[in-house]
């Protein structure tokens, strides 16, 4: 089994205190057994991209640099794998949203930028984040072959294949997602399970367990245009058949360490031979925009 720790807190401006409170989460969930600790989307800030403002581009950092040299040390401390989600900055105007993974040494693992960015309102990401140039990659660690992805790239069923086709073990998604105030009951409920069934699908699709960790409260907009965003947190875990092993609260911060049988995988898969039967000589529209 591998004891899996989700972190789902709130934020606030202080970016070195949300990294200490995050940190003793982390020590928190070590103690309790975790081998692997997941982190939401872009944790050492508030979501920052519900406006578009330039001198939010401050708060992005070098990789490698102060922020990973912080979430480094954590991991050699305690002797565990943290997959961390950084605002990084590549050059004087070159921004990406990438996923940082450190090994249970403290030496990175690897990264991952995201590659599918949004542009809603109250989430203009495109503004900040240069689309990721890395590709479709799993992580190597000592705890497995991670395929880290990030928030939007839950909802593009390519992307997590991509991942399984290579040998990820299970797939990961930092997130920052949530209700805007204006939205009625109804959607709110539509929206969150729509969320959720669409991750849960890549599970079973690929007979890989699937960790999901949302951020949690609310976040003001600082132009007043909306009623800011309602983190819906919902932070979940997976099985390979898309079972719920654990699911947060949509309302209060939470750690939890969960057991993740990844030896589970391969028995599904023999049950659910999906890869055995893709036509791969079929598939060469996916690769164009819109089939007319």
């Amino acid at each position: 089994m591998l004891k899996t720790a989700i972190i789902q807190l709130s934020k606030t401006a202080d970016v070195s205190a949300n990294r200490n409170r995050l940190a003793a989460e982390i020590r928190k969930a070590a103690s309790n057994g975790a081998k692997l600790i997941v982190n939401q989307e872009l944790h050492d800030s508030l979501y920052f991209c519900q406006t578009e403002n330039v001198d939010l581009c401050d708060l992005a950092v070098e990789i490698p640099g102060e922020a990973t040299d912080f979430y480094s040390a954590l991991a050699a401390e305690l002797g565990v794998v943290i997959v961390t989600s950084l605002f990084e900055r590549r050059a004087p105007g070159l921004y990406h949203n990438t996923a940082v993974v450190f090994d249970a040494d403290g030496s990175i693992a690897g990264r991952y930028r995201k590659m599918h960015i949004p542009d809603d309102p109250a989430y203009y990401e495109k503004f900040y984040f240069t689309p990721g140039d890395l590709g479709f990659h799993p992580v190597d660690t000592s705890v497995g072959r991670l395929g880290v992805l990030v928030c939007w790239d839950q909802w593009y069923p390519e992307a997590a294949r991509l991942m399984a086709l290579q040998g990820a073990e299970l797939l990961i998604y930092p997130t920052a997602i949530g209700w805007e105030s204006s939205d009625t009951d109804d959607e709110k409920a539509r929206q969150r399970q729509a969320w959720m069934i669409v991750q849960r699908a890549h599970a079973v699709a690929n007979g890989l367990p699937v960790v999901t960790v949302n951020r949690v409260g609310h976040e003001p907009d600082p132009s007043g245009a909306t009623g800011g965003i309602q983190f819906w947190g919902s932070s979940f875990v997976a099985g390979p058949q898309g079972e719920l092993l654990y699911e947060a609260p949509t309302d209060r911060e939470v750690t939890e360490v969960v057991d993740i049988d990844l030896k589970r995988s391969e028995q599904v898969r023999r049950w659910w031979p999906f890869l055995r039967d893709r036509r791969i000589d079929a598939y060469g529209d996916i690769l164009r925009r819109f089939v007319d």
